[in-house]
């Protein structure tokens, strides 16, 4: 073959190697489209609403195949973390499941803010979005007992992380309305001076000591500058606040997982403290998150049966 045909030959290939680039180009393009836009509905993936505060606060509801309306069901108001939104939350803790066993209703309420959040944080929040935090799920409480039968003595809360801060928030303000709290690496900001409910509201709570975004031992952590807790002092600050004796009975352990239980007389409320050594940021027997973000998650214990098993011995006294 000829210079002059060598030459001819590469234009085609050339030709061809662009168009196929472009087409590579595009298909990306349109496959990062795709998923910004899945990502997008994933996070505003809801199935109700409710206005509150002049504003539509959106949430995701799941309720029981056995629910039949002939008598009044528990509900678990679950919250997210910081960053997070109701459906993660939903496959995270896998609540869904247990609901279905057992019959009760579980609703994800939605943070609001970018990223998603919840206001709960004392001096780190402003005060009236912190109100309206809390109204909005007190007129989620009231949408719900519209739509279904809801059993009033048994409505609790269930955190993790940021959501943990807001289920505590909630046992200040709505302890009236919220039977119970059981949180996942909670992160509690809130002044204790806040902290005056009606009535002590009875807690389970779970922490990993390698966590690495609210530090076990409390302080600022690499992603958030603000001075955490001493988890295992808090704790028992809340069992004090709570009327307990400070003697706590020690739990039988599983693997990793050790635990306190606080105990009082007439008027106290229960305070579980669950410590699980070695463990992140992360729902305990639940979806796992990716490690190199969060860290461990245990496979020791399931934390939303242990919650389970705790509400259903703390429904609200009248």
């Amino acid at each position: 073959m000829s210079a002059a045909n060598t030459g001819n030959a590469r234009v085609p290939t050339r030709r061809r190697l662009l168009k196929w680039s472009l087409r590579v180009s595009v298909l990306l393009i349109l496959g990062a489209v795709v998923l910004a836009g899945a990502f997008y509905w994933e996070i505003r993936r809801a199935n109700g609403e409710v206005l509150s505060s002049g504003k539509k606060r959106p949430y995701l509801l799941h309720v029981p195949k056995t629910y039949r309306g002939d008598r009044p069901a528990p509900l678990v108001i679950c919250l997210h973390g910081l960053a997070e939104w109701p459906a993660h939350l939903m496959r995270l803790s896998r609540w869904n499941r247990l609901a279905d066993e057992s019959g009760f209703l579980v609703v994800y309420p939605s943070g609001s803010g970018f990223p998603l959040r919840w206001h709960c944080n004392g001096r780190f929040s402003k005060a009236e979005q912190a109100e309206q935090d809390v109204r909005f799920i007190s007129d989620l409480i009231d949408q719900l007992k519209k739509e279904y039968r809801i059993d009033e003595n048994r409505i609790y809360a269930s955190g993790l992380s940021n959501g943990g801060g807001m289920a505590f928030l909630l046992a200040c303000r709505l302890s009236e309305r919220i039977a119970a709290i059981g949180n996942v690496g909670g992160a509690y900001l809130m002044p204790w001076a806040e902290y005056k409910p009606k009535r002590p509201v009875p807690a389970i709570l779970f922490h990993g000591t390698a966590d690495p975004i609210v530090p076990f031992h409390g302080g600022p952590s690499g992603l958030f500058r603000v001075p955490f807790p001493d988890i295992p002092q808090w704790a028992q600050s809340l069992a004090e606040r709570n009327g307990c004796r400070l003697a706590p009975e020690r739990l039988p352990e599983n693997g990793s997982v050790s635990g306190l239980r606080y105990t009082g007389g007439p008027g106290s409320a229960e305070v579980v403290f669950h410590t699980v050594a070695g463990g992140g940021h992360s729902w305990p027997g639940g979806k796992k998150m990716p490690r190199w973000i969060v860290g461990h998650t245990t496979a020791d214990v399931d934390a939303t049966r242990l919650m389970w098993s705790f509400f259903t011995e703390h429904p609200m006294a009248r």
